[in-house]
């Protein structure tokens, strides 16, 4: 693990950093709130869940989903923001704009979010990795108006760029472009991933605050086992993020994560595997 320090753990019977994950849950265990608590835990953080939706999911793709009542949503939220307390969030599958809105009101009151006491990432999953959607069309402009405004920090893969912006990302300006329509919809910050840009023989990543744009590159992996890529990176920002890291850096530290994650991707099952966390417990890549 030469040159990644990782974050500190709480020592035994201390009480460690708290965290929410406020998505839908996987069957399959690889992405989704599963993929959020494995990061958490390896991270020596203690996670909380606001559960969205349940879905019916293994390696091969989503057959279905079964969304939870907006009221309750908000209701995790409250029940642990108001008892545990929260040093950062994140945002996953959230379904419908109803669940969106709920999540909003509550995060709103709760102060999660880019102008309250706790920071929020929203990994804004629109489908899944194997083109499922995971997001009501009618969904996709409360996402925009209403809860990216929240956000502190955005961060869609391509194809969530090119449902929210219309911007078809390509190359280095047309990802600069994509970061600044991000931007213009409200968060403080916004991260055009380019891992799926196929084009570039490394993973680039461009961060964009306003003013600046923070590039951060690191080596593709070449492994077909990505599932839970995105959710894995949110959760490493998110657990950064309520250590007190700038959001730069916040960024960085997750990009080393799950780049060493997706080294130790193992298969699963007929389809995809999942990137795999556990490396921290089983060695350096």
């Amino acid at each position: 693990m030469t040159g990644f320090e990782l974050l500190p753990v709480a020592t035994p019977g201390s009480t460690p950093v708290r965290v929410l994950t406020i998505a839908g849950s996987d069957s399959g265990g690889g992405a989704g709130i599963q993929a959020d608590m494995r990061t958490f835990a390896l991270l020596g953080l203690h996670a909380c869940v606001a559960v969205t939706a349940v879905t019916v999911q293994n390696s091969l793709g989503v057959s279905g989903f079964q969304e939870i009542e907006p009221e309750t949503v908000a209701a995790q939220i409250r029940t642990v923001a108001d008892d545990i307390g929260i040093g950062a969030a994140k945002t996953g599958m959230l379904a419908s704009a109803e669940i969106i809105d709920a999540v909003v009101a509550q995060c709103a009151e709760s102060g999660i979010g880019r102008d309250g006491s706790s920071p929020l990432v929203v990994d804004p999953v629109c489908a899944s990795m194997h083109g499922n959607q995971l997001l009501a069309d009618s969904a996709l402009d409360t996402l925009r108006d209403n809860l990216f405004p929240l956000a502190t920090l955005v961060t869609p893969n391509l194809d969530e760029v090119r449902l929210i912006t219309g911007i078809d990302v390509v190359d280095v300006d047309s990802q600069r472009d994509a970061a600044k329509a991000l931007f213009d919809l409200g968060p403080a910050w916004a991260l055009v991933k380019g891992g799926h840009l196929r084009s570039c023989d490394h993973s680039p990543d461009l961060l964009y605050d306003g003013a600046e744009f923070v590039e951060l590159t690191h080596r593709r992996i070449d492994t077909a086992h990505d599932h839970g890529a995105g959710d894995t990176l949110a959760a490493a920002i998110t657990s950064a993020l309520a250590h007190g890291f700038p959001v730069p850096d916040a960024v960085a530290f997750a990009k080393e994560w799950v780049t060493r994650g997706l080294a130790a991707a193992y298969p699963l099952g007929a389809g995809h595997g999942p990137v795999n966390p556990l490396w921290r417990v089983s060695g350096p890549y």
